[in-house]
């Protein structure tokens, strides 16, 4: 299978810098984040979309969990949530417009495009035969998992990582990419890591994502929560909405560093050459899937069978290319997409 060639805005400028340009990008997602990224008529997304039909394996249980990148077999067969979709005549997809390479809107096209954009075209080829078939929404970090539980979205495919305890509310195809969380700041900070050298400094997260979680876990005394958190009263200064909140936090002298992904850090160190990656690799090992309502057992069966032939091809897969043209500068040296597990294997 290979990657669409036929979506709009896949050429011209590719990023931008500084701080006015981030702050933009960031005025664009305020005003964007809440309201669907194109409109549609039809049913809601995920009406109906409890499993059922072929697929009739449930996903795991947190309590029960011990593999969480271990999904439903690979299927092309049909069912509800599928059935929605095809009604519809669009597939619903949450993503991020601000992740560069990944997500991002390209700010001479105004399209979407990124790794993460390339494979919602694929799953919307696949279900609907046709890569331009998708409703964008841009949905903050913190807004992916009830964007799916309040039917605003069919999938969410945002950097989303893979864990038991959001096993418990929604479900996920196979894992699509690794990935590990690290820290990012000022080239000549005295930050080394995510060590001790974090003692007494800002560290900005986004909310709900894994590298706040690890925070929680062990923070070196850095200061990483905000008062009145997750309240009204919350500055969302140190904890943000969204990841590239922090860049721009960052950017503005307001925090020391930041704790994300390896993989999103990356992209940012890319548009901003006065930061870096700190310590010689990411501290945890964590996977992508794509994320369902939960239960949607036919919806994650079909995505796991797109990235069967997504990842199929060796070196000229579909992935493959898509990495050499949105990721392989920044993180080089993968050769291969991780490799599938399925429950009972």
């Amino acid at each position: 299978m290979s990657r669409p060639k036929d979506r709009p805005g896949s050429g011209g400028l590719r990023g931008w810098g500084g701080v006015t340009g981030m702050a933009a990008a960031c005025a664009v997602t305020a005003a964007l984040t809440l309201l669907p990224l194109a409109h549609h008529s039809g049913r809601a997304a995920g009406e109906d979309t409890s499993g059922g039909g072929p697929v009739t394996a449930v996903q795991t249980r947190a309590e029960e969990c011990t593999e969480p990148e271990a999904s439903l077999p690979a299927s092309g067969d049909g069912g509800p949530a599928i059935d929605t979709i095809r009604q519809r005549g669009k597939l619903i997809a949450g993503v991020d417009q601000n992740s560069f390479r990944w997500g991002y809107r390209n700010p001479e096209s105004r399209e979407l495009e990124g790794f993460d954009i390339d494979l919602v075209r694929a799953i919307a080829e696949d279900i609907l035969g046709d890569p331009n078939a998708v409703i964008f929404r841009a949905i903050p970090t913190n807004q992916r998992i009830a964007a799916l539980e309040n039917d605003r979205v069919d999938v969410v495919v945002r950097t989303m990582t893979i864990n038991c305890e959001r096993l418990e509310q929604v479900s996920f195809s196979t894992a699509y990419f690794r990935a590990g969380q690290q820290v990012l700041a000022p080239k000549e900070s005295t930050i080394t890591g995510y060590d001790s050298s974090l003692k007494g400094k800002r560290v900005c997260s986004a909310e709900g994502s894994t590298a706040y979680e690890a925070l929680e876990k062990e923070s070196f005394g850095a200061l990483y929560k905000d008062a009145f958190d997750g309240t009204e009263r919350d500055p969302d200064l140190l904890t943000v909405p969204s990841q590239l909140d922090c860049l721009v936090r960052l950017q503005l002298g307001e925090v020391d560093a930041i704790v994300t992904d390896n993989a999103l850090a990356a992209g940012q160190a890319a548009q901003d050459p006065a930061v870096e990656l700190k310590g010689k690799a990411p501290f945890t090992t964590e996977y992508y899937g794509v994320a369902t309502k939960k239960d949607a057992n036919d919806l994650v069966a079909r995505v796991n069978k797109v990235l069967v032939d997504y990842r199929a091809g060796g070196t000229n897969s579909a992935w493959m290319e898509s990495y050499r043209e949105w990721l392989a500068t920044g993180l080089p040296g993968i050769t291969a997409p991780p490799a599938p597990k399925y429950r009972g294997d």
